[in-house]
């Protein structure tokens, strides 16, 4: 096979959207799984003060505090025109502060405030409360998560060639 000739689950994949339409195809019913984990995360997510995009922030500054905006960036896939208008909330907020960093002044750093160290002892229960609204397992947490990472990698593959 080139690399110019389809894939046999892609062209399966146009063939079945062309006869059932959006329900039929992969990346609607990804979408609508976006949408849903997003849709069930707002109610958990209100009392904290965050939103799901500011969430992911956080979650990535409390695996590993210090973080410069691009590794961030990098870490959860945002630009940066993104990326700031985040981190300015979270800094209004109190929970994080920007700062150049004194090795490499054009580099900003993020670093989480006490208040933003405490919000992830409150924010304890929301995986536990989203890992249970799924229904799955663990197991099948597990392989879904792998699939998606693998389906992303070939995607993004496919766009560098």
């Amino acid at each position: 096979m080139t690399g110019a000739e389809p894939h046999k689950s892609d062209m399966k994949e146009s063939r079945d959207a062309a006869v059932g339409g959006l329900d039929a195809m992969l990346c609607f019913a990804i979408y609508g799984a976006a949408h849903a984990f997003t849709r069930a995360y707002k109610p958990l997510l209100e009392p904290l003060g965050l939103t799901y995009p500011q969430y992911l922030v956080m979650m990535a500054l409390w695996a590993e505090d210090g973080q410069k905006v691009k590794m961030l960036g990098d870490r959860l896939g945002l630009d940066s025109g993104t990326l700031s208008p985040l981190l300015k909330r979270l800094e209004q907020s109190g929970l994080v502060s920007r700062k150049r960093d004194a090795e490499d002044e054009r580099q900003v750093k993020i670093t989480l405030t006490p208040q933003g160290l405490e919000l992830k002892e409150r924010s304890a229960g929301v995986m536990e409360t989203i890992g249970r609204a799924t229904g799955c397992s663990l197991e099948e947490v597990t392989a879904l998560r792998e699939a998606l990472v693998g389906l992303t990698e070939r995607l993004e593959g496919a766009e560098e060639k």
